[in-house]
């Protein structure tokens, strides 16, 4: 894995840890072709953050503060690690928690919430989760979830449909924002 774009264009990521399943380099680059204008300046989360593959890749493209929260020590080892090899920790914070309680502690708010949970979440923590996501979003800001293409959507709030829908392999990426 690498750095596709940004300031920090083709570092090279930490080994991914086990049991962390990142979203491959080809569907990050096609997500930020399709964010572009957004990332700039934006402050974002990266829940569930693995590598913090996706988060890095923001702040690589300009976003201003990234918060990146998961409960695995490795995946918050390689996500420090990550930072330091790509020279952005100054514009991140690092949390191991629980993703609820990391989004209670950090109020935001953001302009864009990146979440790529493990494919066998219950829906009900998701639908919680997305509950305590939405609540923080700015006007005018997204989230983006990634799921397998195979799942259903129903797990996403009614008033924030999907306005992009990629497909990568056997993944589902949704960026979704609160219908006006």
């Amino acid at each position: 894995m690498r750095v596709i774009a940004g300031s920090a264009k083709g570092t090279r990521l930490a080994p991914v840890p086990a049991g962390t399943r990142p979203l491959s380099d080809r569907a990050r680059e096609g997500l930020f072709s399709s964010l572009a204008a957004e990332v700039p300046g934006a402050r974002c989360a990266d829940l569930y953050a693995g590598t913090g593959a996706v988060g890095i890749e923001a702040l690589s493209r300009g976003a201003a503060f990234c918060l990146f929260v998961d409960v695995a020590a490795a995946a918050i080892r390689a996500i420090r690690e990550n930072l330091s090899r790509t020279g952005l920790e100054k514009a991140a914070a690092v949390a191991r928690m629980d993703v609820r309680r990391g989004l209670e502690r950090e109020e935001g708010p953001y302009d864009l919430v990146f979440l790529d949970p493990p494919y066998d979440i219950p829906t009900e923590h998701l639908g919680s989760v997305l509950s305590l996501v939405t609540a923080r979003i700015s006007p005018g800001g997204a989230f983006v979830l990634t799921r397998p293409k195979r799942d259903a959507t129903d797990v996403v709030p009614l008033h924030w449909p999907a306005s992009k829908l990629l497909t990568y392999g056997d993944t589902r990426i949704l960026v979704c924002r609160e219908a006006s």
